[in-house]
């Protein structure tokens, strides 16, 4: 799919995908045109990221065994990579999330994805942004996945800080939210088990497992689960989502299916071409350059 120029009238775009830098892309958005954006940026670890996608096969012949004693063989392919460091990275996100918050509408929510390296330097940043009032949640993801440390407790969550436009207009509807099992079922009535319990603000969900057909092989692909709830809760259909570091293309994925519109934006070539073969069959798909 040949990429065309990037047309900067927010009210036509169902669903697209534009290459170029962030803040360029923002500041072509016209005022209150996104009814929330998710955003996960780079989280300043110091070192490249780089992805890897696995594929297990059913072969007689190998020697890796797996459930019920099933021969497999395994093929990994090199995703993605990029540099994940900056010397001022405070001052690389704030003209961003300035003109995050200026594209929201009265109603809008951001969803910012951030290790917990980063995330105290940038709540203050947000709080200096959006003022103290608007911000609503921070949201621990927690998962048990990956190498564990035996000189610390090891890290296995995320925090999603949750800033609205407007603390006394923005959107929020827990009832389009997927419950969870109780924890203790026994303790609730029969209906209330079955009906089970709204999420809180600690959510424990797996990473996007290396054999799973939801693996795009980019690096720091976040899982469809996590972003599908967050879109559910926080937007309406119809409503424009925008995600400025779209990486592997999970916010479009999730808006698709939940018939919200979805700009999605990054300047690496290796993510358009995941996000373009992610999302083929999205009807109206187009692909821009800046």
């Amino acid at each position: 799919m040949a990429a065309q120029r990037f047309r900067p009238d927010a009210s036509i775009v169902t669903a697209a995908i534009v290459q170029g830098e962030a803040l360029e892309v923002l500041r072509t958005l016209p005022d209150g045109c996104a009814g929330l954006v998710y955003v996960d940026p780079p989280f300043n670890t110091g070192g490249a990221r780089s992805g890897v996608r696995t594929t297990a096969t059913a072969d007689a012949t190998a020697t890796r065994l797996g459930f019920a004693g099933r021969r497999y063989r395994v093929e990994r392919e090199q995703g993605a990579r990029y540099d994940d460091r900056f010397d001022d990275y405070i001052g690389w996100l704030r003209p961003r999330l300035e003109e995050t918050r200026r594209v929201l509408t009265p109603q809008g929510t951001l969803y910012f994805h951030i290790d917990p390296r980063e995330s105290h330097y940038c709540k203050v940043l947000l709080d200096e942004i959006f003022g103290r009032a608007c911000f609503l949640n921070e949201v621990v993801w927690a998962y048990d996945y990956g190498a564990r440390s035996t000189r610390r407790w090891p890290a296995k969550h995320d925090v999603i800080l949750v800033y609205v436009k407007d603390p006394r207009r923005y959107h929020f509807d827990a009832s389009e939210v997927a419950r969870e099992p109780y924890m203790a079922p026994r303790l609730q009535t029969p209906e209330r088990a079955a009906r089970g319990k709204l999420p809180t603000d600690v959510w424990w969900h797996t990473i996007v497992p290396t054999t799973s057909r939801e693996r795009t092989g980019y690096p720091t692909q976040k899982p469809l689960g996590i972003v599908r709830r967050i879109l559910a809760a926080s937007s309406r259909p119809g409503d424009l989502v925008v995600d400025w570091c779209a990486g592997s293309g999970t916010t479009g994925a999730a808006a698709a299916e939940l018939g919200r519109r979805f700009l999605l934006v990054d300047d690496q070539p290796a993510a358009i071409e995941v996000m373009q073969r992610r999302l083929a069959g999205v009807p109206g798909l187009e692909v821009f350059s800046r």
